[in-house]
């Protein structure tokens, strides 16, 4: 009797998560994604708290670092949609699966909120996943070209649809308005959906390779292996317990050793300058004299980026080296030659 010849050529189906045939590389594929969070979030509580002399996570490079890293989830979203989801939709592991998503989207907001209520996050990262766990389920079973076309238009649509109403605060989710928002964390579906759609693409394409490869029947043998493995499949477990457990840990820290004396020193740089311009100062002359006024107060203990209240006598002191930088600063750039 012989065999159905269609079985020499359909590709298996993906692997579903749940079902006990999960890919390791996968769960350490998102373990690799939450070091690299982990790392991102030690550098910008270390600037937060003043132990280094700026924050670091604020800078352009510490952007792209962010932006990569919340780039790797969201395409292991999609990823992870195609692995569930991909021999069919299954209502009740999706529907818990949103409900813990979505429950520490909220504990995220609460807490933000009472910490940070100036910054507080209203749509970061878990609020993208939560949302774009729901959308993401039209595109599992269209064509592939159909969603790597939805994936392209979600990218430039930020750069393309311009209105005013769109800066209307109940609108940011959606990431399409002129203004930026004051907030923490800022994962709007535009354009971060289209990294999801991605992941499905990436999924749909490459998991079916993956699992019949070496790679995909990767074991992890190792303490390490096993341990990163387990992180992966607890994600969301290890992404809300180790930011609180971070700060705790720093803040003790910084109790111990004190704030780095040279924080916020570039700000204060920046800022006297603007000041010093706004006021008549030449833009050259103030740069030298913003850095000259700091390494002053610097010297004499007066640099007060902690937000400590001068006394009249200090007061007056940080005042006459402001003063006096400029002064002989000025007085040099206009000398006879």
């Amino acid at each position: 009797m012989s065999a159905d010849p269609t079985l020499a050529v359909r590709p298996p189906a993906p692997p579903i998560e749940g079902r006990g045939n999960r890919l390791p590389v996968i769960d350490g594929a998102r373990a690799a994604a939450l070091v690299a969070m982990a790392s991102y979030h030690t550098l910008w509580d270390l600037g937060y708290l003043r132990l280094t002399a700026e924050n670091y996570a604020v800078t352009p490079g510490g952007h792209l670092a962010a932006a990569m890293i919340a780039g790797s989830f969201l395409v292991l979203v999609g990823v992870g949609l195609v692995l569930m989801n991909g021999r069919g939709i299954r209502p009740r592991p999706t529907l818990l699966r949103l409900a813990r998503v979505g429950g520490a989207a909220l504990l995220v907001t609460l807490g933000t909120w009472i910490t940070f209520p100036d910054a507080y996050v209203f749509f970061g990262i878990l609020h993208c996943i939560a949302v774009s766990s729901v959308l993401g389920l039209a595109f599992l079973f269209l064509p592939v070209p159909i969603t790597a076309l939805a994936a392209a238009l979600v990218f430039a649509t930020p750069h393309v649809v311009h209105a005013a109403f769109l800066d209307a605060p109940v609108l940011f989710f959606l990431g399409l308005g002129s203004v930026m928002p004051r907030t923490n964390d800022y994962v709007p579906l535009f354009p971060w959906f289209g990294v999801v759609l991605g992941g499905i693409v990436l999924g749909r394409i490459g998991l079916p390779r993956l699992a019949r490869s070496r790679l995909g029947a990767w074991s992890p043998r190792s303490s390490l292996a096993r341990a990163a493995t387990f992180a992966g499949r607890h994600s969301l477990v290890v992404y809300m317990i180790h930011q609180p457990l971070l700060l705790a840990a720093l803040t003790g820290l910084v109790t111990v050793t004190g704030a780095n004396p040279r924080a916020g020193l570039r700000a204060f740089r920046a800022d006297y300058a603007t000041i010093c311009t706004r006021t008549g100062g030449e833009p050259p002359l103030c740069r030298i004299a913003a850095r000259c006024t700091s390494d002053a107060l610097l010297r004499e203990d007066l640099f007060r980026e902690d937000g400590r209240p001068f006394s009249p006598p200090e007061r007056l002191r940080a005042q006459a080296l402001s003063q006096g930088c400029y002064a002989t600063l000025e007085n040099a750039a206009h000398a006879p030659r």
